[in-house]
């Protein structure tokens, strides 16, 4: 089957769904001479534009980008949930330049459920940090809680997109976003490719390790910076903790639950 051109889908889809150019430009929120150019290959659309389009149409991304969809039966064309992987919502500035979004605390149970939805995404605050590497997405998020001392609560952790859970690497920390946890920061160790589970681990000795299954998260954030009006305490803080006890508290858990599994 021979692969058509972005602009050539559009059409097709539009025309499909009975939209003229002037009623599927007020329905996806940009300028009907806009509509002509996509379809013209004179311009091509911005991801937002693409998710919207995608949803409009119940078509996912990489259907829309890489098939011809006028060959594809109306079951093959709609989106399933094997249908390639999720395109990330992001926002950009003036210059096209992605914006890092920041989840406030507040927020972040709100982000559960609008972390697809790109008109969600434009909504929170959004900010640019020039010192970053520009060859990565990153989103910001506030930390509550005592769990990950000498982080305080409030803190703001900046986060670089991580693709696939199984390129977690053991002992760094990272924000995650879970359909049991929703949004949360911890130091990670990944046991995916032996069991399929994350263990998440506090910086706290307060708190207890735990482990989530690796099929329920949704996002991995690898931490990159934070910001925070509270200086780190130069003495120390007597809940820090090396990897090295990390691990072996992490080993110790592991061993804990195989022999609570073999006992039943």
């Amino acid at each position: 089957m021979e692969v058509a051109k972005l602009n050539e889908n559009i059409k097709f889809l539009r025309k499909k769904f009975g939209y003229t150019q002037e009623t599927f430009a007020e329905a996806i929120g940009i300028k009907r001479s806009l509509v002509g150019a996509y379809e013209e290959g004179r311009a091509d659309p911005r991801l937002n534009n693409l998710l919207r389009m995608s949803e409009l149409f119940n078509v996912s991304v990489h259907t829309l980008i890489s098939k011809d969809v006028s060959q594809l039966t109306d079951e093959d064309l709609h989106m399933s949930s094997e249908d390639g992987a999720r395109i990330l919502s992001i926002t950009v500035d003036s210059q096209d330049r992605e914006n890092i979004e920041l989840i406030p605390q507040k927020a972040s149970a709100g982000y559960l459920n609008g972390y697809a939805d790109p008109d969600y995404i434009e909504s929170m605050p959004r900010f640019q940090l020039p010192m970053l590497p520009q060859n990565a997405t990153y989103r910001a998020f506030e930390i509550s809680g005592d769990s990950m001392l000498p982080l305080q609560s409030g803190t703001i952790i900046i986060g670089k997109y991580i693709d696939n859970v199984s390129d977690i690497k053991n002992g760094k920390t990272y924000v995650l976003l879970s359909k049991e946890e929703g949004v949360v920061y911890k130091r990670v160790f990944n046991y995916v490719g032996e069991n399929g589970m994350l263990f998440l681990v506090s910086d706290n000795k307060a708190y207890s390790p735990y482990q989530v299954d690796a099929k329920h998260i949704i996002e991995v954030w690898e931490s990159k910076a934070y910001i925070s009006i509270n200086f780190p305490d130069a003495t120390g803080n007597s809940s820090d903790m090396n990897i090295s006890e990390l691990t072996a508290i992490v080993a110790n858990l592991q061993n804990e639950i195989v022999k609570l599994k073999e006992s039943k």
